[in-house]
């Protein structure tokens, strides 16, 4: 079986995120969905819209996010949108939440856990995607990259609830933290399928290996980065550049690869990139070329 191209540079700027998406020598047709992660009110680790800008406007996309399904500044419409005008996304680009109004549902006949995904409802107006990734820890899911903006990134505050509960259709916030760690994960690998499914290869991925830390951009307060920054990749596989992640952490020297490891092994964190790996959302065989 023929590797999966990852593409990667050390270059962790602006220029170097434009760069790994030209190495990949694919378009995205039509109307662009530039997926990224607002970033919680309070969060210090996420990036940048500043970061983004160039490439955004190289694809010529439109920023989108969902609502969350737990309190803060981000799981209401309106908070939400306030918070992408103080974070200054909506200052750069158009910004569309994609539950403002009403879900749809992704079916997935495939599903180890959910047979269905709901994502917002404006997903419809779009043919293309970018999936903009900061890679870290993450305290349910282990990590957050690729695979995470696919499934809990883009599907919608009630999409959020439905696949941390393993599929319960009336579970509560307390029902999201009682739930088998293993049935999560693989719901997450679920809905990203639907996703994938979704767009027919019309998505591009890139992880930004920087502000490492073993918490979330949906943490208020997260933790400081405990590594040094690695770089970006870009791949059209999201399997395979999550897995290029993880490796780049375990083959790193850094003295703070063993909190990041610690984080993602004790949730069981690739069992997510097994189970996608699994229901053919991508493939773990794949090339890391340095540009």
């Amino acid at each position: 079986m023929e590797k999966v191209k990852v593409y990667f540079t050390k270059d962790l700027s602006e220029e170097g995120v434009v760069k790994v998406f030209k190495a990949l020598n694919k378009q995205l047709p039509g109307k662009v969905a530039v997926k990224v992660h607002s970033g919680e009110a309070g969060n210090q680790n996420y990036l940048r819209p500043l970061f983004m800008k160039p490439i955004i406007e190289y694809v010529g996309g439109t920023v989108v996010e969902c609502n969350t399904a737990y309190e803060g500044a981000r799981n209401t419409t309106s908070k939400h949108l306030k918070l992408m005008q103080e974070h200054e996304w909506s200052k750069y680009f158009d910004v569309d939440i994609m539950d403002s109004e009403e879900d749809m549902i992704l079916d997935i006949p495939k599903g180890k856990v959910i047979k269905k995904n709901y994502v917002g409802k404006n997903l419809k107006n779009y043919d293309s995607m970018l999936v903009l990734s900061h890679f870290k820890g993450h305290p349910m899911g282990g990590y957050g990259g690729a695979l995470k903006q696919l499934s809990i990134g883009i599907a919608s505050s009630k999409g959020k609830r439905y696949i941390h509960c393993v599929g319960k259709e009336d579970g509560s916030y307390e029902d999201m933290f009682k739930v088998d760690q293993k049935m999560f994960l693989e719901a997450m690998a679920d809905a990203s399928l639907s996703v994938v499914d979704y767009f027919k290869g019309n998505i591009i991925y890139i992880n930004v290996m920087c502000n490492m830390s073993v918490d979330c951009d949906c943490c208020n307060v997260a933790e400081d980065p405990c590594m040094k920054d690695i770089g970006i990749l870009a791949s059209t596989d999201p399997v395979a550049i999550d897995q290029a992640c993880i490796d780049l952490v375990k083959n790193s020297t850094d003295p703070g690869r063993d909190h990041l490891l610690e984080r993602i092994n004790s949730r069981q964190g690739t069992h997510t990139i097994d189970a996608a790996e699994e229901l053919g959302v991508g493939t773990k065989n794949y090339e890391l070329i340095e540009i």
